[in-house]
């Protein structure tokens, strides 16, 4: 369900109380520094242990570490010296220079760094050898708590440090950062603005410095001044180019911080210059007015300018907006919502649907402006079990007057009224839209079909807007069970049926769960409109347990009858499913089989019925469609029976109650 909350702009970080406890204890940063001050220890963090498997997860040391404290380095140690500035963040041996470029930055905004590094900790008093720094992740902060041993070799930090030798408030903010990601070598390689976005929880976009508007000066000093994090680099085309140095001392490939613009004036003119700062420290432009660029030639020689904004305010326009943000946390499971992007008609319906309702104009206009931002989750943590950044993207319908899930004709006959610039390997993608009020659905995708992801969608409106989750729980409308056939109207079928079953039963008319596998399969192996194995065991019994009104684990012949009659129904339902005749079924059309069986699914229950009864293919047999079938009309039922009877008993919705009953 999607979690609704204002954002007025400009938005002022939240409080450090507001950020949710990470550590395995439960216990808070204040509440673990007090438990080691009483007992007269130094902190030492279990979820992150000082050893190599904090380290790396797919090499082995090059030097041999040696896990130390500040203190035991240096012999005044010192938490922020002087104030925290660009020029304490010197690069290690890690290649996260991209992570160095957003701490640059984030030094330039007082609010935003006193949010992720809290002021409350220092190595005087109250020092315990421990330390908490602040992270946004998908929609929420996070306070993540370190113990102070750091990696080093003879006596120096190997990783990230300041210029200070005593002073390592930078030093144990990339530990954290880590540590939010499983390891160091995790840090390996990104873009700066995924860290800026986890530093602030802003809004972030791109521009390309050669297709910038003309006013893109005007737009960096207006973002600059409004507190955004800022950085930019230089685009390398094959991984030769990576970390190679241009004529002018620029490093390709390479993370950089705008820290700040100017004008100035020679000769009469005004020139327009801008700064930029390399974390490494020690590599610098060697063109025209050194440490600072002409701005002429910053956009001539770097590529690519990310911006991550605190509130979505059009860069481009001086007003400031309140804001309404809607976040929708969902999934990408493999064989039930990972269907694809819109190439792969067959699947692309069966991804998660969020419908967006605009309802009011923007002031004085005609349209109604909004953003989008889908960011994949948790890929760099997953790293180490080679996980990859996968390519994402997004697509808006116009859908007036549809409710429900959209099917695949949908898409087949009606285009897209807007999309994301492209699809692509990024954390996130973001674009801001115009479009007339009206009723849209949102579908954000992976570029190919079968790959899995959670993500968090953010929607940010000028005005208004509505969002539903169109995948969320829903009700369930239990089919009537079909009455049998009157007597003296049975077909030649049913009375063969009826003798076999006499033959089976004996004298009292009732089979047993073997007995009745084998009427089923006798009078199924005879069917030649479906391709058929035999049924399972399992299905019999659950087939008894549907259909037996006396309790007794017996099927009587009318008990039979009705059930006969549902099975036509479910197997001519298969037929029209198994659109290939292979005599399986694709778990991506099991959403529409279920559908027209009465059975409308939350993605959740679909998810866990598609790991239940598919096989590695994504493919269901009929005697994995039927054991389905009877298992959630079962459930159904006895949901119903137990609602009806004590409403006060059941606290689940009828998808919920499921779900737990298939999980028995």
């Amino acid at each position: 369900m999607p979690h609704l909350y204002r954002a007025p702009g400009p938005q002022e970080p939240s409080t450090p109380k507001d950020a949710r406890i990470t550590h395995s204890s439960g216990q808070s940063f204040e509440e673990l520094r007090r438990a080691c001050l009483q007992k007269g220890v130094l902190f030492e963090d279990p979820d992150f242990p000082a050893d190599g498997s904090s380290l790396f997860y797919s090499e082995r040391p090059q030097i041999p570490f040696v896990w130390k404290r500040p203190g035991e380095i240096v012999q005044n140690p010192e938490f922020i010296l002087g104030g925290a500035t660009r020029t304490d963040i010197c690069q290690g041996e890690l290649g996260d220079c991209w992570l160095l470029a957003a701490i640059a930055s984030l030094t330039l905004n007082e609010k935003a760094l006193a949010r992720v590094v809290p002021q409350d900790q220092s190595f005087g008093p109250g020092y315990a050898g421990i330390f908490h720094f602040q992270f946004w992740q998908h929609s929420e902060w996070l306070d993540v708590v370190i113990d102070d041993r750091l990696p080093t070799f003879r006596d120096r930090l190997v990783f990230l440090h300041s210029a200070e030798h005593n002073e390592f408030w930078s030093a144990l903010l990339e530990k954290a950062y880590a540590k939010l990601n499983g390891s160091y070598e995790a840090l390996k390689g990104g873009s700066a603005i995924e860290a800026m976005e986890d530093f602030t929880g802003g809004v972030a976009e791109t521009f390309t410095t050669r297709e910038a508007p003309g006013n893109f000066y005007e737009i960096l000093e207006k973002a600059l001044k409004r507190g955004s994090l800022v950085g930019c680099s230089i685009d390398i085309r094959n991984a030769a180019e990576s970390e190679a140095r241009t004529p002018f001392g620029l490093i390709k490939g390479h993370a950089y911080t705008v820290t700040g613009v100017d004008q100035v004036n020679v000769r009469g003119q005004k020139v327009e210059l801008i700064r930029v700062r390399n974390p490494w420290g020690q590599v610098e432009w060697t063109g025209s007015w050194s440490d600072r660029m002409a701005f002429g030639d910053f956009r001539a020689h770097f590529d690519k300018v990310e911006v991550c904004s605190l509130t979505p305010d059009a860069l481009e326009e001086d007003a400031v907006h309140k804001w309404e943000v809607t976040v929708h946390q969902g999934s990408w499971v493999r064989g039930s919502t990972a269907g694809g992007c819109r190439n792969f008609l067959d699947t692309f319906w069966t991804n998660p649907q969020i419908k967006l309702s605009l309802t009011e104009k923007d002031e004085g206009q005609e349209e109604c402006t909004f953003l989008v931002a889908l960011m994949q989750k948790d890929r760099r943590k997953l790293k180490r079990f080679g996980a990859n950044v996968l390519t994402i993207g997004y697509a808006i319908y116009q859908c007036p007057g549809q409710e429900g899930h959209l099917n695949k004709d949908f898409f087949r006959y009606h285009a897209s009224q807007a999309r994301s610039k492209t699809f692509i390997n990024l954390r996130e993608v973001s674009d801001r839209f115009r479009l007339p009020p009206g009723d849209y659905i949102l579908i954000p995708s992976t570029f190919e079909p079968h790959q899995e992801a959670d993500f968090c969608l953010r929607i940010f409106s000028e005005k208004k807007a509505i969002t539903r989750d169109m995948d969320g729980s829903v009700d369930i409308d239990l089919p009537e069970p079909p009455k049998p056939t009157a007597p003296g109207r049975e077909t030649e079928e049913e009375r063969q049926f009826q003798t076999l079953f006499e033959q089976v039963a004996g004298e009292d008319m009732e089979v047993t769960a073997e007995e009745l596998k084998y009427v089923l399969n006798a009078v199924l192996q005879k069917k030649k409109d479906i391709k058929f194995k035999e049924l399972s065991l399992i299905s019999c019994k659950n087939i008894i347990s549907l259909m037996d009104t006396s309790g007794n684990g017996k099927l009587e012949f009318s008990e039979f009858k009705v059930f006969w009659d549902k099975l036509k129904k479910w197997m001519s339902l298969f037929l029209q499913f198994d659109a290939d005749r292979s005599g399986t079924m694709s778990s991506y059309e099991l959403r529409n089989a279920l559908k027209a069986a009465g059975f409308q699914l939350s993605s959740p229950l679909l998810q866990l019925i598609v790991l239940r009864y598919t096989d590695l293919e994504l493919q269901l047999c009929f005697d994995d469609f039927l054991n389905c079938l009877v298992r959630l009309e079962n459930a159904s039922r006895v949901f119903q029976a137990l609602s009806t009877k004590n409403k006060e008993f059941i606290h689940l919705n009828i998808n919920e109650f499921i779900i737990l009953t298939m999980n028995i």
